[in-house]
């Protein structure tokens, strides 16, 4: 049996990305310090799944804004994320100042999505 451990996903600033995370979604940091390349890694997560967020030497100094990721081969479309209450969810990442969109109901959820600070679009799930 595989499951997935984690995703590395290159932000401007990892620390900052970490500290929204774990206030949203009740997560940790694992660990965090130098990263490949000169660069500086946060994990953060669960005991049993994280994002390494990571930035390269200079940080947010260095980093080029991505096309749509969705128009791009190996670009990042968004990250999923299940949560037992949405609509308490929803309500938090509202009072965080991120803005929700695309709500659907399907078999067997429910769903939104929002765009972080850094363009990072997140799916959060509910399964009823």
């Amino acid at each position: 049996m595989a499951y997935l451990e984690h995703a590395n996903i290159t932000v401007p600033d990892p620390q900052k990305t970490a500290a929204m995370l774990t206030d949203l979604f009740g997560w940790k940091t694992r660990w965090e310090g130098s990263a490949t390349n000169g660069g500086f890694t946060v994990h953060v997560g669960t005991d049993t799944s994280y994002l390494a967020l990571y930035t390269g030497p200079g940080g947010a100094a260095n980093q080029v804004p991505a096309e749509d990721s969705y128009s791009r081969v190996a670009g990042l479309n968004h990250v999923g994320v299940v949560v037992d209450d949405l609509d308490v969810m929803e309500a938090r990442v509202k009072a965080r100042g991120f803005e929700t969109h695309s709500h659907a109901d399907y078999e067997p959820g429910r769903r939104f999505y929002f765009n972080d600070a850094d363009g990072i679009e997140f799916e959060v799930i509910s399964y009823d």
